[in-house]
């Protein structure tokens, strides 16, 4: 049975709890004012039809424009179409450096947060391609084995931080053998690409190894190096008196550099591997993968029917604007009264 409604992002309705506290605030709010008016001059009761019913209309706009919000950020979507792509065997593995390193900010806002939003860029071209999440530090944690469930990609890709894997340090070579060894298939007749997001930085893991043994179970690798790969950038960090400074080690700052070298021989150790060195500057990673990816050695295994579920926030947010603006101009109303009075 097709799904006529669903939420893409049902962990923000989570939010809804907002919503009461909210009420219960404006409601508090409005009752201790009306006391108060009562007290110090006794206008209440001739103010009270007009001015309480126009305030509870008021407390009431925005309360059901809060919800409304809400409702948009879950994402919802209704009249799902079905459409058919072509099965193209090629499965993705997005593998992104999550070390400590990955805080620097030579890149804006910081490595990590760019490779986030790198990957993010690639979803509208993902349609019928298979997709996995793989973040490593000092250890390989897959956050989202291979599927086609774009949505629940996002989630990893938007949860993903430094604290995803239990170990510090940076093991690339460990990170690409978790995949070759527990994401791919070695079985399925697909295309595997493996993109790499990361500094390069390495702590004896023998990442040229491990790429080379991947590339020989058929593994292309498409290494994006980011960071300043000359001068280097100090790695903030914030004490838990909430203090910011920047990481030391043995009362020395660490500077982190991004390693071309490694990441660009890592990357011919693939058959048809690449390297992009996006070093501090914006990269669109969806148009990459395009061009890098989506048209080269594609082999086709027929056609499949999947269901996109479209975001349909939109009426939503505009109801919850139009609300807003009758709010304001209740709020005016009651300003210019009270102004003439």
């Amino acid at each position: 049975m097709r799904e006529l409604f669903r939420f893409n992002a049902p962990y923000m309705l989570h939010l809804l709890w907002i919503v009461p506290l909210l009420g219960a605030l404006l409601f508090t709010a409005a009752r201790r004012a009306r006391r108060d008016l009562k007290q110090f001059s006794g206008l209440a009761p001739v103010l009270a039809p007009g001015h309480d019913a126009r305030g509870t209309v008021r407390r009431l706009l925005i309360l059901v424009a809060v919800l409304l919000v809400v409702i948009a950020l879950a994402r919802p979507s209704w009249r799902p179409t079905r459409i058919t792509v072509d099965q193209e065997s090629r499965d993705v593995v997005f593998v992104v450096d999550v070390s400590e390193s990955m805080r620097a900010r030579d890149v804006v806002p910081d490595r990590l947060e760019r490779a986030r939003m790198a990957i993010l860029d690639t979803l509208p071209t993902l349609e019928g391609d298979r997709v996995a999440l793989v973040a490593f530090a000092g250890n390989a944690v897959v956050l989202c084995p291979m599927t086609r469930d774009y949505n629940f990609f996002r989630w990893a890709v938007d949860t993903m931080s430094t604290e995803s894997t239990q170990q510090g340090g940076s093991l690339i070579g460990d990170a690409i053998r978790t995949v070759a060894n527990e994401v791919f298939d070695p079985l399925e007749r697909r295309s595997k690409d493996v993109i790499l997001i990361t500094d390069g930085e390495d702590q004896g893991s023998f990442p040229i190894e491990a790429a080379s043994a991947a590339g020989s179970q058929g593994l292309r690798l498409v290494a994006i190096g980011i960071g300043d790969s000359t001068t280097g950038s100090r790695i903030p960090v914030t004490g838990d008196d909430g203090e910011k400074s920047f990481l030391r080690v043995n009362g020395q700052e660490v500077w982190t550099r991004m390693d071309a070298v490694t990441l660009r021989e890592m990357s011919l150790a693939t058959p048809g591997g690449r390297f992009l060195n996006a070093g501090t500057g914006a990269f669109d990673l969806g148009e990459i993968y395009k061009n890098l990816l989506s048209m080269e050695d594609a082999r086709s295994f027929g056609s499949i029917e999947i269901t996109r579920h479209d975001d349909r926030y939109q009426p939503f947010l505009l109801a919850a604007l139009l609300l807003l603006l009758a709010e304001g101009v209740l709020s005016d109303r009651r300003r210019s009264r009270r102004e003439r009075r």
